[in-house]
């Protein structure tokens, strides 16, 4: 699409009066093989898939977007996924099968690109970054709603309930099928929240789970801004591996309710904020447990994550997911770039994993987690991101991810017990006392400790 300033006259040559804007689309594809490099690299580009009626298809392949660590990053992923033969249906080109290393197919990832080709395969795809909230095989090819149906829907606003200065059309629709709970309730909640979810979520970059159906329909992940966008979202620019890209946050409760009303489900917060956004100021460790793992033994990796912490010199916070898991948190001074947070708590998890590996382990592989907890540092790294503190989820039950003090975790019965129905049932004072006012930071000491560099 080109579009040009309404008061400058037509003239030939380049300005910044016209500009060329790129129409892209974006989806999830399930990982299921990759083509090694001819330079330096670990390997040369992803092949992709999506799931139709007949099984898994092959979609093409992407081969732009990563950073360094990234590759790095994936590849460790890959060893532990490796098969023999491609897990796909239909052709695949000769020239791709035939140096292809194939993987089982459990990873899935963002892609932007340009469009389908007639056979099916990407165009100009570019890599986005690891969708770890979503399982493979809820992974279909998406279709665009054309714009006509989207402008013809009716939406009267004159009628439609506010709710923080947001008008909600469609007020009644049913987001969570289970609990009957519609599109106004949520908004109702989010405003309810926002006293304690805005310091957490105020001005972090944050990525997008929409639903606009229901939880039980399509939903997609949104973290760029894009069409259906309400007045209350702010964008920044960040810079890339090849190009600055806009990403989005939020400053107020007309934000959160506004997210709301466009069918935003999860909230998925950076951990650094638009004013220094290479400084982390928190640190997560999300416990991530095999369904065989109880939650008392979850309950308990967690108190021994906040023990290996405050041995560090740092005090740390636990919070429900509504998974099926626990975070424990750690405020941290904006003092330390991404690249030495992700070193501790990588070192952090390791020697967790190495001291008890009959309860831990570090890598991300889901056969290596049989009958053990996953400690996932990963959410420590610079595009990464982890669910909002009272963020809903977009779960049967409609559960929230609650912050505790370590006191009430000890109460707790199930990671997904407090709910959109149930949260705020009576007024509640911030449980993570003394978080905000927290001066902690990663001492020489404990990076020393850890054999990680500054």
């Amino acid at each position: 699409m080109i579009a040009k300033r309404a008061e400058h006259p037509y003239r030939s040559g380049r300005d910044k009066s016209w500009l060329k804007i790129k129409c892209g689309h974006e989806q999830e594809f399930i990982i299921v093989g990759w083509s090694p490099s001819t330079r330096s690299r670990p390997f040369s580009s992803l092949l992709l898939a999506v799931r139709d009626k007949k099984g898994l298809r092959y979609a093409g392949r992407v081969g732009t977007g990563f950073s360094n660590d990234e590759l790095d990053r994936l590849s460790a992923m890959f060893k532990k996924l490796g098969r023999k033969t491609a897990p796909v249906k239909g052709e695949i080109p000769a020239s791709i099968a035939r140096k292809a290393h194939w993987l089982r197919p459990e990873l899935v990832v963002q892609i932007g690109f340009a469009g389908f080709t007639k056979d099916g395969l990407v165009r100009h795809a570019r890599y986005l970054g690891l969708r770890e909230d979503k399982e493979a095989a809820a992974v279909t090819r998406e279709k665009a709603t054309p714009v006509e149906e989207i402008e013809n829907m009716p939406v009267d606003k004159q009628n439609s309930p506010v709710v923080a200065g947001v008008p909600i059309s469609h007020p009644d629709r049913v987001l969570f099928p289970e609990q009957g709970i519609t599109k106004i309730e949520l908004a109702r909640y989010l405003e309810k929240a926002a006293e304690m979810m805005m310091p957490e979520i105020e001005d972090r970059l944050v990525s997008l789970v929409r639903c606009p159906e229901g939880r039980q329909k399509k939903c997609f992940f949104q973290r760029h801004a894009g069409a259906g966008l309400g007045d209350g979202f702010q964008e920044f620019e960040v810079q890339g591996s090849k190009e600055r890209e806009k990403y989005l946050y939020i400053t107020d409760v007309k934000g959160l309710v506004s997210a709301a009303q466009m069918g935003v489900l999860e909230f998925h917060i950076w951990g650094s904020r638009v004013d220094d956004i290479e400084r982390p100021d928190r640190l997560v460790f999300d416990l991530d447990p095999d369904p065989s793992v109880s939650f008392d033994e979850v309950k308990k990796a967690a108190g021994e994550t906040r023990d290996v912490l405050d041995a560090l010199g740092l005090q740390s916070f636990p919070m429900l997911t509504g998974g099926k898991g626990i975070h424990v948190i750690a405020p941290l001074v904006r003092r330390h770039e991404w690249p030495t947070v992700k070193a501790f708590a990588a070192a952090v998890a390791s020697r967790m994993a190495e001291q008890e590996p009959e309860r831990y382990v570090a890598k991300m592989s889901k056969a290596a987690r049989k009958g053990r907890i996953f400690i996932d540092y990963l959410r420590n790294d610079r595009t990464s991101t982890a669910i909002a503190p009272y963020s809903p989820r977009a779960r049967a039950g409609a559960p929230i991810a609650w912050p505790l003090s370590w006191a009430e975790l000890a109460k707790a019965k199930a990671a997904n017990e407090m709910t959109v129905k149930t949260a705020f049932s009576r007024r509640r004072a911030s449980p993570w006392k003394g978080y905000g006012k927290l001066r902690q930071s990663l001492k020489i000491s404990a990076l020393r400790a850890l054999d990680v560099e500054r």
